[in-house]
């Protein structure tokens, strides 16, 4: 059986809508002026129905599945089959197709007005979005399905006579459920939220069945899911046709599904934030104001605004927790939350939502971290997690290990940039670290990728159904498995400043594995920022191998600067490490690695054109970044 999806359905609705308030003379409008319906088209309200069924099936964007977030696992919700409605009442039986086409029910209609429902059924399917099947049948044929009677709106008043009619009826009828609707002292009639209604009323629970699917994460679920291509193929004609509302997107056209992917343009970061707030609005939606609004881009440049719609930060937070989880963060922890905060507050905004859902106590410090509190939080709270950033905790806590040799910590889940494996080491020698995770994530998308306890290196899981990730060449066509290139995002669940085939401004390459953590697909090598590719001599040298090639050091941080310097092209690499390290050894090393490196070149003896300089400094002595706490890595003084 071929399965639907509530969001193809909320773009039929949708386009429905549009019609109906922008063309009398739609086909739509005439049809319900012609049968006397016109009270009917307040149904068509795709935002209502939308946040309707986002709740009552526990998210539109994760559907059919519905994550728990104390226990990790998921139901599966699934339709009924068939689904038979008796047209009593116009508007019930209205009711009764969008919620049954919703949850991906076939549905026949038995009714002594079968035209009316075949045209009804016409101008929902003519935008082209796949619904399930529907037909009519007399009144009283028998037929295989479920039968569902979908109860009277009645509104009680004063003046019953106001408000009979197919919609909303003054008194209900025998033998028929209703849902009883009080107006408060001089209401000029019902402003009932009908779908909001119908989706908390018993009736449409009985268009659906779940299964508990005891032990299996929403990533692994999804992994398993036989109907996995649909599905993003859905997620996809729903992320297109609401980027539609933005100025920015508005001509994009109507796409079936992933393979037209690649045709969409690519977003690059300065038509993002030329068209984002405080600048403009191209990128807005025009929706009423909710949600989250964050910081983003003050750590290179202008700060910009990214907005996040209710529905949006909803969708991040269902998403986040089963990956927290996956991070190896599980009910019971005590988690310190040291991503940095100030103007580049993202980060710990985001964390600190999704981890007060979960069973875990949290502390989120933010930038106010110190060794004192650290050592005051593991001793008096017994905070087991510490979660931040590389670069700000790493001096953290070899500071707070030294005050405290008898210092533990089981699990650090890291974001922001890359560890080594050498500072991996000294967190399971010194403070008996058991779990060591990544997280990939950008303020304008949120998450990207995360590690598991039993991948290494700067491999990740990536969660195509939030962010799909893209890997693409210079002409920003796909890249086969295995090459390295572009990394672009596209936000599946983010609907207010939608992000298509964003380049966020880092490397890797994508590879399909099968994971002993029971998650198998696609992984991430995530490369660093796309600045890491260091040109010169006529060569390219990776930011990461140089960092990988210090690893015998036990470097932690690396910067690299490129510049001139009369008239010599010099790379100066600034290492910290927790050792004193001798630059000399650390050049020799790094010309033999890399030839580029070396002295060697095919020029006059006499004629100098590169220079390799090495300055080795203590852990936390190179500068930070006031705002997002990270050292910049790649400064290429030569571009100016």
């Amino acid at each position: 059986m071929t399965r639907h999806y509530p969001t193809d359905l909320l773009l039929a609705v949708g386009r429905v809508q549009r019609d109906l308030a922008s063309d009398p003379a739609s086909a739509t409008a005439r049809l319900l002026k012609e049968a006397d319906l016109l009270e009917l088209g307040c149904l068509f309200d795709a935002d209502a129905l939308a946040q309707a069924l986002d709740e009552a099936l526990g998210g539109l964007s994760q559907f059919p599945y519905r994550p728990l977030t104390d226990t990790g696992d998921v139901w599966e919700q699934s339709p009924v089959g068939h689904v038979l409605l008796d047209d009593t009442r116009a508007g019930n039986t209205l009711r009764g197709l969008l919620l049954a086409w919703s949850v991906g029910n076939s549905v026949t209609v038995r009714t002594a007005r079968p035209g009316l429902w075949r045209d009804v059924f016409d101008v929902l399917r003519e935008p082209g979005f796949p619904l399930p099947a529907a037909r009519t049948a007399e009144p009283g044929a028998r037929a295989e399905g479920v039968v569902v009677t979908v109860p009277d709106l009645v509104v009680l008043s004063g003046d019953s006579a106001t408000v009979s009619g197919e919609l909303y009826a003054g008194s209900g009828r025998p033998g028929v459920p209703a849902v009883r609707i009080r107006l408060t002292p001089g209401a000029d009639g019902p402003q009932a939220p009908v779908a909001d209604l119908d989706c908390r009323s018993p009736w449409f629970r009985e268009l659906f069945t779940s299964v508990y699917l005891a032990g299996t994460s929403l990533d692994a679920a999804r992994h398993g899911d036989p109907d996995g291509a649909a599905r993003m193929d859905a997620r996809i004609r729903y992320l297109v046709g609401m980027a539609r509302r933005t100025a920015h997107y508005r001509d994009l056209p109507q796409v079936d599904g992933m393979a037209d992917l690649a045709r969409l343009p690519v977003l690059e970061k300065a038509t993002l934030e030329a068209g984002s707030l405080p600048r403009a609005r191209a990128m807005s939606s025009g929706d009423g104001p909710s949600g989250e609004v964050l910081r983003s881009g003050a750590s290179g440049g202008e700060p910009r605004y990214i907005v996040y719609s209710r529905t949006d930060w909803e969708n991040m937070v269902r998403e986040a927790i089963p990956l927290l989880r996956a991070l190896g963060i599980h009910n019971g922890d005590r988690v310190l939350n040291a991503l940095v905060g100030g103007s580049l507050y993202g980060g710990l905004m985001t964390t600190s939502s999704e981890l007060t859902r979960m069973r875990v106590e949290a502390f989120s410090a933010g930038q106010q971290v110190t060794a004192d509190l650290l050592l005051m939080l593991t001793r008096d709270f017994s905070v087991n997690v510490l979660l931040g950033q590389p670069a700000v905790v790493l001096p953290l806590l070899r500071e707070a290990r030294r005050r405290d040799p008898g210092l533990r910590l089981e699990k650090v889940v890291y974001g922001g940039t890359p560890m080594t494996e050498s500072d991996k080491q000294w967190l399971r020698d010194e403070l008996g670290t058991r779990s060591i995770t990544s997280i990939l994530a950008a303020n304008d998308g949120a998450q990207i990728g995360y590690q598991c306890e039993r991948l290494g290196g700067t491999l990740h899981h990536v969660n195509d159904d939030y962010n799909l990730v893209e890997v693409v060449g210079e002409d920003d066509q796909p890249l086969p498995d295995g090459e390295t290139g572009h990394l672009l995002i596209t936000s599946m669940q983010k609907f207010e400043g939608p992000l298509i085939r964003y380049r966020i401004g880092d490397i890797g390459r994508m590879d399909v594995r099968e994971c002993p953590c029971g998650v198998s697909g696609r992984v991430l090598e995530y490369l660093g920022r796309s600045d890491g590719l260091l040109k010169f001599k006529s060569a390219t040298v990776l930011y990461g191998d140089i960092l990988a090639a210090l690893e015998e050091f036990r470097v932690s941080q690396l910067q690299a600067e490129l510049m001139t310097r009369e008239g010599t092209e010099t790379l100066v690499l600034r290492t910290e490490s927790r050792d004193e390290l001798d630059p000399d050894v650390l050049r020799a090393a790094l010309a033999e690695a890399f030839p580029p490196l070396s002295d060697a070149h095919l020029y006059d003896d006499g004629l100098r054109m590169f220079e390799l300089v090495v300055e080795c400094h203590p852990e936390g002595a190179l500068e930070r970044n006031a705002v997002s706490g990270k050292i910049r890595t790649v400064i290429d003084r030569r571009l100016g």
